[in-house]
């Protein structure tokens, strides 16, 4: 007898643990329940992807979403709605945002926000919160990283967007000596931020790259995993900008990860500073074209684990500011997958290293439970593209309330065509479907 199903996703090629091909994978109850299924086989929903590619659902794992110009109430509906018309099935968002995530009281309010309980419709796409780690709450941080909800800590060791940091070696030793998860790290040294002022050139966002330096960003990483061995802490090394890291993160595996960003791996200095202007400020900077190419080589030699969006936006009218008066951060979360594809397309990464940077990657780093991977038993989550496919990148396009993107006017060859979550389609062809019922992700070091 032909078994039967809630949902099947048919007549794409699946790309997983087993490589790539043509499979048809049965959904039950929000979870893969085999892949390989009969042709006879039936279900409830059946979404025909005919020459599309199913991916593990990508998850992109540091956003910002702070959506200037949308009623704080409503950041993290909007910010998701970014996310899942750009292909993505679950965010980790950061905690310098409205309110600082710093507390037991403050993520249970972001997790209350996302349910949709205070006021709004909630998160279409699934969803955990980074813990900011402060002078104050150091001692407190074993207890806070074993929330519901929550991915890990993050510190700032390097001031950017927002009031959270902890720039000292005795303060980040004392946050690392406190938990055991993966601690996430901006990695930049605030005693030399703050001697690059002196570089700053008024109106002038070419000097971005210097003020904020090379060296800032090399002695902080060598710093914190320094402090990592001394009081044996994972750390996860944010937005990786130079090409200088790059061999110092090699020799720490052992207790380091790294993230890159499609911004870093793409832009490059000073022409992006010439042609955007402050849309193309973002800390750590982008820098040129010579450490673009060793952040392509990294991804390369494997020694980046996962690319994330860094998705933090401003608006237009807070970017026209003069230099150094324009904010940092640019949006991301809608952009990730097709400039990602696109770089696929060109030959700079294979499809199944894309799907290690933004599934697998993630799935390692954080120790997700059931998400990441195409396996039976894991969440129904599928991100499905259109690897053929040629679109140009708009302003128009992005669903972000600031309403631009640093990749306008950018032509792509491969597309988020869809964006499935637990077995529901959120996303299909440019289309939000239904109402948002985004859930917190979950843990295996917190279940």
């Amino acid at each position: 007898m032909a078994k039967t199903f809630d949902l099947i996703v048919r007549g794409g090629t699946v790309v997983n643990h087993d490589g790539a091909g043509l499979r048809d994978i049965g959904v039950k109850d929000g979870k893969i329940a085999e892949i390989g299924i009969s042709a006879k086989a039936s279900a409830g929903e059946v979404i025909d992807c005919t020459g599309l590619h199913v991916l593990p659902g990508v998850i992109d794992t540091q956003v910002h979403f702070r959506e200037p110009g949308a009623p704080e109430k409503e950041t993290l509906e909007t910010g998701s709605r970014s996310a899942v018309l750009g292909g993505v099935t679950a965010v980790f968002e950061m905690p310098n945002t409205n309110p600082l995530t710093t507390t037991a009281e403050a993520i249970a309010d972001k997790l209350d926000r996302a349910a949709g309980k205070v006021d709004h419709g909630g998160m279409f796409c699934d969803h955990a919160f980074y813990v900011g780690a402060t002078h104050d709450n150091a001692r407190e941080l074993a207890a806070l990283e074993l929330l519901p909800g929550v991915c890990g800590v993050k510190i700032f060791m390097g001031a950017s967007t927002g009031d959270l940091l902890v720039h000292d070696d005795e303060g980040v030793r004392e946050v690392l000596a406190h938990g055991r998860r993966r601690v996430a790290v901006h990695s930049e040294d605030e005693y030399l931020l703050r001697q690059g002022k002196a570089r700053v050139r008024e109106g002038d966002w070419t000097s971005h790259p210097e003020v904020r330096s090379v060296e800032a960003a090399v002695r902080c990483t060598e710093r914190v995993l320094a402090l990592a061995r001394e009081t044996g802490r994972r750390v996860h090394v944010l937005h990786i900008s130079t090409a200088d890291e790059i061999p110092i993160l090699a020799a720490a595996k052992d207790i380091a990860t790294a993230e890159a960003t499609p911004q870093h791996l793409t832009l490059a200095a000073p022409k992006c500073y010439e042609r955007l202007k402050g849309l193309a400020q973002m800390n750590p900077p982008v820098r040129d074209a010579a450490h673009r190419a060793g952040l392509q080589n990294a991804i390369a030699q494997g020694v980046i684990d996962v690319i994330g969006s860094d998705h933090a936006p401003h608006t237009l009218e807070e970017k026209a500011k003069p230099y150094p008066a324009s904010p940092a951060g640019m949006p991301g979360v809608q952009t990730l997958v097709p400039v990602m594809l696109n770089h696929v397309a060109e030959g700079r990464l294979t499809l199944a290293r894309f799907v290690d940077l933004v599934c697998h990657g993630p799935n390692r780093i954080f120790n997700i439970a059931g998400k990441g991977r195409i396996a039976v038993g894991y969440d129904a989550d599928f991100t499905v593209v259109d690897l053929k496919k040629k679109r140009k990148i708009t302003h128009d396009w992005s669903a972000s309330q600031c309403g631009w993107t640093p990749f306008d006017g950018m032509k792509v060859k491969g597309w988020p065509m869809g964006t499935i979550i637990r077995g529901r389609r959120v996303m299909w062809n440019g289309e939000i479907i239904g109402d948002a019922q985004g859930r917190p992700v979950r843990f295996q070091e917190t279940l």
